[in-house]
């Protein structure tokens, strides 16, 4: 195989409601009623944490899901409803002590002031483990939600006018991470003093004004947050195409693709790696994990066999942006192992039906891994940077 026990894998998992599967929610162990209690997420991330997972996202909506891409729909059958992604990550980090915390968070009607000190908040209460997930949104119904502003609707992706809509969506994400990261540097390290004797708690000289004026934002700053434990939290981004490769490039630590093979694999991050030096961040680590959604089991047919029957209950066979992989856990990590060698230091899991996949991935598939020397057997660092070998950044303000 590609890997070496020198060359670890990364792993994460994408949590969203019972399961990917649209109708994962009817399976026996998804306990639907219990999907908006915080005992069905801190469960779940334990779960997680007891596989050694470097992080979980969490996903988010500004509008109810929906099976169209761009617009609602009337379906009463599927999950639909969510709680808030980085309200579930405050609530689970203390009941935990090692995962990352890497809530989703849509940039597009959202301001990064709010994000950035949210982030920084969780960042406190995990001790060094928060991240986000920053997405956009093209939903026309969604923009209705805020009243600030419309999005013009898209109706083939191939149009001028689809690429114009979403490249401006992308580069204004961009923007938003870049206010964010900068309010995390808002106050130098050592700006709190904290001396009761003296009566001094802050060093006002060592809060920053960002003075960010851009096409979308102008941020003053500081932030009334102090810096996050890790200085700058995780950053990370879906992409599929070169406009959301080229955001990953700038702006984000990690970024998740959807390659369906080796030589796709080999190719997206060949063009990310030229978005990097384009943007003047060669010099600075960035991941790129591959994304897939997994039916796993202890023999292929009965994984074969799920998915069909959940197809059968959803009314249609399911399909996503993601590969979908349906075999054993040993069969994973062949996959796994051999798309690493094409350039991705990791994999983000999105569980078909969480109540069975995912403790089939942290049972299963994780204790193959480490049979193989590509998983770790225990957690070497106290954050998240840590988790993913990426160093406390320095504050771009401080003197």
């Amino acid at each position: 195989m590609s890997s070496t026990p020198s060359s670890p894998l990364h792993l994460a998992v994408a949590l969203d409601g019972t399961g990917w599967h649209p109708a994962s929610w009817r399976e026996p162990q998804a306990r639907p009623r219990e999907l908006f209690t915080a005992a069905h997420w801190a469960g779940l991330v334990a779960e997680a944490e007891r596989g050694l997972l470097d992080f979980v996202t969490v996903e988010d909506g500004l509008g109810p899901q929906s099976s169209h891409f761009l617009d609602p729909d009337e379906r009463t059958d599927q999950v639909r409803g969510r709680l808030d992604a980085v309200l579930i990550a405050s609530r689970v980090a203390p009941l935990t002590r090692h995962i990352g915390l890497v809530p989703t968070v849509i940039a597009t009607h959202t301001e990064p002031f709010h994000i950035s000190k949210a982030i920084a908040t969780l960042d406190y209460v995990s001790n060094g483990r928060a991240g986000l997930r920053v997405q956009i949104t093209a939903r026309p119904n969604e923009a209705a939600h805020f009243g600030r502003r419309t999005v013009p609707r898209i109706d083939a992706y191939d149009s001028p006018d689809a690429l114009e809509t979403v490249t401006e969506l992308f580069d204004e994400a961009a923007d938003h991470v870049e206010v964010v990261r900068r309010l995390w540097d808002s106050w130098e390290d050592d700006a709190e003093i904290r001396d009761a004797a003296t009566g001094r708690f802050i060093d006002r000289r060592k809060l920053h004004h960002i003075d960010f004026e851009g096409r979308y934002f102008k941020v003053r700053g500081p932030s009334i947050t102090p810096r996050p434990p890790q200085g700058q939290p995780i950053v990370s981004a879906l992409a599929h195409d070169t406009v959301p490769y080229r955001l990953v490039a700038r702006a984000a630590d990690v970024g998740y693709v959807t390659p369906h093979g080796t030589d796709e694999a080999r190719t997206i991050v060949a063009r990310i790696r030229a978005e990097q030096r384009d943007a003047g961040r060669e010099a600075d680590p960035l991941h790129v994990f591959g994304d897939l959604l997994v039916f796993l089991d202890e023999d292929p047919a009965g994984a074969a066999a799920r998915r069909e029957r959940l197809d059968e209950l959803a009314g249609q066979p399911y399909t996503s942006d993601a590969p979908v992989f349906t075999g054993t856990p040993a069969q994973l990590a062949d996959l796994l192992q051999e798309w690493s060698g094409a350039g991705l230091s990791g994999f983000r899991l999105r569980p078909a039906v969480t109540g069975h996949d995912l403790p089939a991935i942290t049972r299963g598939l994780v204790p193959e891994l480490q049979r193989r020397g590509v998983f770790r057997r225990t957690y070497e660092a106290a954050t998240l940077r840590g988790l993913l070998g990426l160093a406390r950044p320095a504050n771009r303000y401080a003197a």
